[in-house]
């Protein structure tokens, strides 16, 4: 099934989220080096990471809602990507919970705060599964037919000649 918002022939959704995901991941690895060193510019750093992960969450959920819209109702892709959706809204409420928690101690985060964020972590590892279902197992935002000596995106032709 072909993504429907698309930028040079590839799902701009697949695109997309790698930046959130990579950026909050990386903000819970700071965080167990501010534990481990005992420094608080991981956490601050950390903090920022938050921040700059929840505009790109919601930048990519967009766009993802756009590819949701064409699924068919009745399958099974359907229902996964839309647990996978409600999912992701859980990740960005959990890190926006642990983002609000620091802001006024960005260096210092509270145990909650940390919680928030491993929760979240923890929730995006079985929603970025489920994506990962979504297109290799049930082929959502790939081409039809393609393959592995299909012509370039750029080139205008169809996957299968």
């Amino acid at each position: 099934m072909r993504s429907r918002a698309r930028l040079l022939g590839h799902p701009i959704h697949q695109m997309l989220i790698v930046f959130p995901l990579g950026l909050l991941a990386t903000s819970v690895i700071f965080d167990l080096l501010t534990i481990v060193r005992h420094d608080g510019k991981w956490s601050e750093v950390a903090f920022w990471m938050i921040g700059a992960g929840i505009v790109g969450g919601l930048l990519a959920a967009v766009f993802g809602v756009i590819d949701w819209l064409g699924i068919p109702k009745n399958s099974r892709a359907y229902k996964i990507a839309s647990i996978h959706g409600l999912g992701n809204i859980g990740v960005l409420l959990l890190f926006g919970a642990s983002w609000v928690a620091r802001q006024y101690v960005a260096a210092n985060p509270s145990t909650m705060a940390v919680i928030f964020s491993v929760a979240g972590f923890l929730l995006s590892a079985v929603t970025g599964w489920l994506g990962g279902e979504l297109v290799d197992r049930l082929g959502v935002g790939v081409d039809e037919g393609a393959n592995v000596n299909a012509p370039s995106s750029l080139s205008g032709k169809p996957a299968t000649q």
